[in-house]
C-alpha cells in the first residue's frame, strides 16, 4: 500500500472508530458488536505501525496509555476554577434566589444538575482537537493529566466543529467498574479503595497512563470556561452546544422558572440517587442567562450565580472508645474521637473532630458513649449526639489536660478564645505541623513532601525547621522508607522550583497568625519584598485595606522576632525568593490615568476582553473593582446585556462607560 492510500484508509478508520466510540460510550446505543469495533482498531494498529507518521495525537489507538510520565507538569487555568458555595437545606436556596433577583430582578431562569462525585478536570481544545487536560488544583494551577484523559473514551480526541476553547467536568468512575477493580486489588491482596471517588483521582494521577487506561473511567462535561466567540447566550445552550460538538453531558439536567420547582426537583432526583449508575453528592443550581451570570459575579471563592445543594448527610451510630488529642501548628489543642470503625456515606470512619472542650460538654460526650456520627456535607466526619438511653454506667468522663501532650508545656486560654493552646515555640507537633503547612498546596506547593513524607523526616531529625528542608540531599532523601531513586530525584526537582515562588506563597507557608492565603497576597503586592515588609509598622499595615488590628499586631509582631529574622536570613542564603512576582499594585499618585482611584464595577457581557483582564486591567492603573453598585462607586461600565447594575448607576447618576471606551483607555 501506498502512502496515499494508507492515509486516506487511516482517515475512514478514525471516522468509523470515533462513530462508535461515540455510539458506545456518549449515547450508550451501540450499533456494531464489539467485535467489528476490536477488528477496526486492530486494522488501525497495524497500519500505523507501518506509516508510524500517521499515528496523530487525535488517532483512536491514542486512548491505550503512552510513555510513562517522570511527573505532571504545573498548568495555570487561563480562567479559574473556583468552587461552588453550598445549601444544605430549603431555607439556604431560598436565600440563594433571593440574593440572585436582588441583583439581576424577578426574571430568572435556573438550570439544575446533578453534581457528580468525581475529580474536576479542565480540557482544552486547539481548531477542534484535544491538546491539553488538567486537573482543578488549587483552582489557579493544576496538574497537566493529558495522557491519563486520553484513556477516557467519552473525552473526544476530534470535535465535530473546529472550536477552540476550554471546558470543565468531572471525570468519575462507575460503580460497576469501582466493584471490578476493588475485587480485582482485593485478589492482588491490595487494599481497596474507599469509594469510587478515591478511585477515580487515584487513577486519574497515575504517572503510567496504561494504568488509567485499564481503570474504565468516564467523565460528564458541565460547562464552557470562555463562551467567547461560540454565540451561545444560555447555560442551557452551551450544554447542548456540547453535545452538538461530540461530549457527553449528564441527562438529567431540568431547566426550572422558579424556586419552587428547583425544590421539586431536587426532591424527585434525591430518589434517584440510589439507582444511579454512578455517585453523586448533590445537586448544582445554576442561573441559565449568562448575562446575569456576568452581571451577578463572583466572590474570591465562588460564583454568585451557582449553588450546590447537598445532600442530607447519612447518620450511623457507632462506639466512641477513646478521646486523642491533637496539637496545630498555632498550638491549639483539639480533641478527636476515635471510633469503632463504621460505613458513613461511602467510606470507613474511624474517626470524628470534637473541636473543643465546650463541645465535648455541650453533647456530655463521654468515653464508651454509644453516639451518632455523620459526615459534614458528605465530608468530614463529625459526632451529632450521644444516645444517653443506651449507657451502661461504664462511661468515663473526659477532661481536658493542663499541659500539652506533646511537649508537656502547661496549656493556656487566651481571653476570648475557646481553644487551650500551647504557647511553646519549640514544642515538636507544631513545628512538624508548619512544616506540613509550608510545603502544602496553597503555600509553597511542594509535590512529593506530605504529611507522611515531612513527619519521617522530622522524625529522623533531618529537618527541623523550613530552611532544613532546602538543604536535603539525595543520599538522605534515599535512606528513607518508600523513597526510590525516580521519586528522590522529582522531590528535589520541586523542593528547588519552589524557591522560585512568589512572596505571597511564602508569607502564607511561613504561617503568620491570622495571615490567610489571600491577606498573603494583599502584603506581598503592597510591600513587594520581605525585607520591606519586615520593616512595617503597625500604622502602615492599617492603612492598607483589608488589614485590621489583630492582623497588623500578628505581623509586626512575627517580624520582631529575632529567631523569625534568623530563619528569613536563612532562606535568602538558601536561594529562597522573598520578593513579589504578580502584577504590580499601582498606587494613584503614581498613575496618570484616569482610572486611578476610581472605584469601578463592570457589568453585562464583554467582547473584546474577559472580565478577568479587565480587572486586571483597571487594577495595573491603580482603579479598584467591585461588584455592586453604591454611592462611593465613581464608574460603571456596562456591556452588552446589561441589567438591574446598570439601571442603578443611571439613578445615582454614576458615570457611565461602553467596552470600548475601556478598551482605549486600557492600551493608552
Amino acid at each position: 500500500m501506498d502512502k496515499q492510500s494508507a492515509n486516506k484508509l487511516a482517515r475512514e478508520l478514525h471516522e468509523l472508530i470515533n462513530t462508535y466510540n461515540y455510539e458506545y460510550n456518549v449515547l450508550d446505543k451501540p450499533s456494531v458488536p464489539d467485535s467489528e469495533y476490536d477488528r477496526l482498531m486492530q486494522e488501525l494498529l497495524k497500519l500505523e505501525e507501518a506509516f508510524p507518521e500517521l499515528k496523530t495525537s487525535d488517532s483512536p489507538t491514542q486512548r491505550v496509555g503512552g510513555t510513562v510520565l517522570a511527573a505532571f507538569q504545573k498548568v495555570v487555568h487561563k480562567t479559574p476554577m473556583l468552587s461552588l458555595g453550598n445549601a444544605f437545606n430549603e431555607a439556604d436556596l431560598r436565600d440563594f434566589d433571593r440574593r440572585v433577583k436582588q441583583s439581576v430582578g424577578d426574571d430568572v431562569q435556573y438550570v439544575v444538575e446533578l453534581k457528580i462525585d468525581g475529580l474536576a478536570v479542565s480540557l482544552r481544545y486547539e481548531n477542534g482537537l484535544f491538546v491539553q487536560g488538567a486537573t482543578r488544583g488549587d483552582g489557579t494551577t493544576g496538574e497537566d493529566i493529558t495522557e491519563n484523559l486520553k484513556t477516557i473514551r467519552s473525552i473526544p480526541l476530534r470535535l465535530k466543529k473546529e472550536l477552540s476553547f476550554e471546558v470543565r467536568g468531572e471525570a468519575f468512575m462507575p460503580k460497576k467498574s469501582f466493584e471490578k477493580l476493588n475485587e480485582l486489588r482485593l485478589q492482588l491482596e491490595e487494599e481497596p479503595f474507599a469509594n469510587p471517588r478515591n478511585a477515580a483521582a487515584g487513577s486519574i494521577r497515575q504517572l503510567d497512563p496504561k494504568i488509567a487506561a485499564k481503570r474504565n473511567l468516564d467523565i460528564f462535561v458541565y460547562s464552557i470556561a470562555d463562551l467567547g466567540g461560540t454565540g451561545v447566550e444560555k447555560h442551557s445552550e452551551a450544554l447542548d452546544l456540547l453535545e452538538e460538538v461530540g461530549f457527553k453531558t449528564n441527562q438529567e439536567r431540568r431547566k426550572c422558572e422558579t424556586i419552587e420547582e428547583v425544590l421539586t426537583i431536587i426532591e424527585d432526583l434525591q430518589e434517584k440517587r440510589a439507582n444511579l449508575s454512578y455517585d453523586i453528592d448533590g445537586i448544582v443550581i445554576k442561573v441559565d442567562s449568562l448575562a446575569q451570570q456576568e452581571e451577578l459575579g463572583f466572590t474570591a471563592k465562588s460564583p454568585r450565580w451557582a449553588i450546590a445543594y447537598k445532600f442530607p448527610a447519612e447518620e450511623v451510630m457507632t462506639k466512641l472508645v477513646d478521646i486523642e488529642l491533637s496539637v496545630g501548628r498555632t498550638g491549639v489543642i483539639t480533641p478527636t474521637a476515635l471510633l469503632e470503625p463504621v460505613r458513613v456515606a461511602g467510606t470507613t470512619v474511624q474517626r470524628a473532630s470534637l473541636h473543643n472542650e465546650d463541645l465535648i460538654r455541650e453533647k456530655d460526650i463521654k468515653i464508651g458513649d454509644t453516639v451518632v456520627v455523620k459526615k459534614a456535607g458528605d465530608i468530614i466526619p463529625e459526632v451529632v449526639n450521644v444516645l444517653i438511653d443506651l449507657r451502661t454506667g461504664e462511661e468515663q468522663t473526659f477532661s481536658m489536660p493542663t499541659h500539652c501532650p506533646a511537649c508537656e508545656s502547661e496549656l493556656v486560654r487566651i481571653e476570648g478564645e475557646v481553644a487551650l493552646r500551647c504557647i511553646n515555640p519549640q514544642c515538636p507537633a507544631q513545628i512538624k505541623e508548619g512544616l506540613i503547612h509550608f510545603v502544602s498546596r496553597n503555600a509553597m506547593n511542594i509535590d512529593g513532601l506530605g504529611e507522611r513524607v515531612v513527619a519521617q523526616l522530622f522524625q529522623e531529625g533531618l529537618i527541623k525547621d523550613v530552611a532544613d528542608l532546602y538543604r536535603l540531599t539525595r543520599d538522605q532523601l534515599l535512606e528513607l522508607e518508600r523513597m526510590g531513586e525516580k521519586s528522590t530525584d522529582n522531590l528535589l526537582n520541586a523542593i528547588v522550583q519552589s524557591k522560585e515562588n512568589s512572596l505571597e506563597r511564602l508569607l502564607f507557608g511561613l504561617g503568620i497568625r491570622h495571615v490567610g492565603a489571600k491577606a498573603a497576597k494583599t502584603l506581598a503586592q503592597e510591600f513587594e519584598t520581605i525585607e520591606i515588609l519586615q520593616q512595617a509598622t503597625k500604622d502602615e499595615l492599617i492603612a492598607i485595606n483589608e488589614i485590621g488590628d489583630k492582623m497588623a499586631d500578628a505581623v509586626v509582631t512575627y517580624f520582631d522576632n529575632p529567631d523569625v529574622q534568623y530563619l528569613v536570613n536563612e532562606l535568602k542564603s538558601l536561594g529562597v525568593n522573598t520578593t513579589y512576582k504578580g502584577p504590580k499594585l499601582i498606587r494613584v499618585e503614581d498613575s496618570d490615568s484616569y482610572l486611578a482611584g476610581k472605584t469601578v464595577v463592570l457589568t453585562g457581557k464583554l467582547e473584546q476582553l474577559s472580565r478577568n483582564e479587565a480587572k486586571e486591567g483597571i487594577e495595573a492603573l491603580g482603579g479598584k473593582v467591585t461588584g455592586s453598585v453604591s454611592k462611593s462607586t465613581d464608574l460603571v461600565v456596562a456591556g452588552e446585556s446589561a441589567g438591574s447594575k446598570l439601571k442603578k448607576a443611571q439613578e445615582l447618576n454614576i458615570e457611565i462607560w461602553d467596552e470600548a471606551r475601556l478598551f482605549d483607555e486600557l492600551n493608552k
